[in-house]
């Protein structure tokens, strides 16, 4: 096996294709713990964290764009991320330890593909698109788009995310994310739940996305839970239908975590939460970053 830290995109796209049995990675945190276990070894390691446009976060022209290699400990902190969208720099300071924070990045925990991933519930709700490199040049996809099954994505053997774009938030919008583990850090979620909302000068809202991880095979939004908030106001009544719909989105299946129709029920429950705290967040919020 052959490593090398390519320093741009182009480099890294020609070492890809020069290798049909490649892999490029970022922080490997994934990667290792999957060869450790029997996945074959590559015969090329491209190291993607020595190219400086996938570990950087900038905001400009509306918008944030975070480099898929990025570490999550530097995406969770970031002041400009942060202040637009909490619920992923939640969800970002959720994955492991913090030695596995300064290796984890978002292009990582995406095309891992792992339905319990906690940064892609927040990446769906906040309409994130991926940056994509091969050698036909780039694309642009919504994240949505990205994971196919648990460890399957849609990206070819010769592509790679390069980077996330977020447009920023309209006036009184936000988002947040919550998960519930068997243990207080460092755990799998057994459900996880994102939402964002847009309120109007009474609080009613006017748009609405919900997402929940590893309650399928894949993260899923909850269209009709989306349906039930916008226009209508946040009380009880608008709350009960949230937390019926995203209970029957669900598909979970039953593990040492806990079985599909206790998933089903925390499902719903944490919709019910992440959608009050995104409101909160909401209401206290006068614009975009």
């Amino acid at each position: 096996m052959r490593y090398v830290r390519p320093g741009t995109v182009d480099e890294a796209v020609s070492l890809l294709n020069s290798e049909p049995e490649s892999c490029v990675f970022a922080g490997a945190t994934d990667l290792v713990p999957q060869m450790q276990g029997g996945r074959p070894e590559p015969k090329l390691m491209i190291d993607l964290k020595g190219i400086p446009r996938l570990v950087k976060v900038s905001y400009s022209n509306g918008q944030l764009v975070v480099g898929a290699a990025t570490p999550v400990s530097i995406v969770k902190v970031d002041d400009n991320l942060k202040a637009a969208f909490p619920g992923l720099s939640e969800s970002s300071g959720l994955i492991g330890s913090d030695q596995i924070q300064n290796r984890a990045s978002l292009g990582g925990n995406l095309c891992t593909a792992s339905p319990g991933a906690d940064t892609i519930p927040s990446l769906m709700v906040n309409s994130a698109r991926v940056v994509i490199a091969s050698s036909g040049g780039t694309r642009t996809i919504p994240v949505s788009d990205v994971v196919t099954g648990p460890g399957s994505v849609s990206l070819k053997s010769n592509e790679f995310v390069v980077e996330f774009i977020l447009d920023a938030p309209p006036k009184r919008t936000a988002d947040a994310y919550l998960r519930f583990i068997p243990r207080t850090e460092m755990d799998i979620a057994v459900v996880g739940a994102a939402a964002r909302l847009t309120l109007d000068d009474a609080d009613c809202c006017t748009e609405a996305l919900v997402a929940i991880g590893a309650a399928a095979p894949t993260v899923v939004r909850a269209p009709v839970a989306e349906n039930a908030l916008r226009g209508n106001p946040i009380n009880d009544e608008t709350l009960a239908e949230v937390m019926a719909a995203a209970s029957a989105v669900c598909s979970p299946i039953s593990d040492k975590r806990g079985t599909k129709e206790y998933r089903r029920q925390v499902a719903g429950v944490l919709a019910k939460r992440v959608v009050l705290q995104a409101a909160k967040r909401a209401k206290e919020k006068g614009g975009a970053v």
